[in-house]
């Protein structure tokens, strides 16, 4: 019989920092940002001030030469088409209606890549656990990274769903809150969902993951 594989990822508070360190560098900065000088100095301001935020945290991890996380890249992507548009017609309503319209875009891309050796999930997971490449190269990894793109998919069909809904019906201090609390809490449903997921499923295949380094070996004579 196969020896079992034993994979040791962060503890459960270096990973929690991690996610929290991109999602809060990625999204909730520049949402703040853009609310709280959009009560202060109007739309232009508001939309330099979120674009600027993100350009200077790309810009400081090019200029330090650290790796730039998949998430902050693609949102500044997304965040420098949106502020194109408002800008050019000066709308709100059209600056939060991208980011919903761009969930579905996210949900295509995870089902066209699905299919993919190291479909567009993988990179994403990596912004928050990096796996070692022996690990994420196995055949089992990367057959549950294809399946579980359907889960994301889902979960982003749903976020553009209900924050569509909610820009349609809700004012924008509510819309704000409501939605970005929503969002996070399916998020965060969906990854621990998906952790569990991944840790049954490489168990069946006699691969454990144990959260936290592994232990010491103790040396002869101490």
């Amino acid at each position: 019989m196969a020896q079992p594989l034993m994979v040791h990822l962060p503890a459960p508070r270096v990973l929690i920092r991690q996610a929290g360190k991109h999602l809060l560098e990625a999204t909730l900065v520049p949402l703040v940002l853009f609310y709280a000088v959009l009560t202060t100095a109007g739309l232009d301001g508001a939309l330099f001030a979120a674009l600027g935020w993100s350009f200077a945290a790309l810009g400081f991890r090019v200029v330090l030469r650290k790796p730039v996380p998949a998430v902050l890249l693609l949102t500044t992507l997304l965040l420098v088409a949106r502020t194109l548009v408002s800008l050019y017609t000066g709308s709100v309503f059209l600056y939060f209606l991208q980011p919903t319209l761009q969930n579905f875009l996210i949900a295509f891309v995870l089902l066209a890549t699905a299919a993919f050796e190291r479909p567009f999930i993988a990179k994403l997971a990596d912004d928050f656990c990096a796996f070692p490449t022996s690990f994420s190269g196995h055949p089992h990894v990367q057959r549950f990274f294809r399946r579980v793109s359907l889960l994301w998919a889902l979960v982003f069909t749903t976020n553009g769903a209900a924050t569509l809904w909610m820009l349609a019906r809700e004012t924008l201090g509510n819309f704000l809150v409501v939605s970005t609390a929503g969002s996070w809490t399916v998020v965060a449903v969906a990854a621990f969902g998906s952790l569990w997921w991944f840790r049954r499923a490489l168990r069946d295949h006699n691969i454990h993951l144990r959260l936290g380094p592994p232990p010491a070996i103790a040396t002869a004579g101490t």
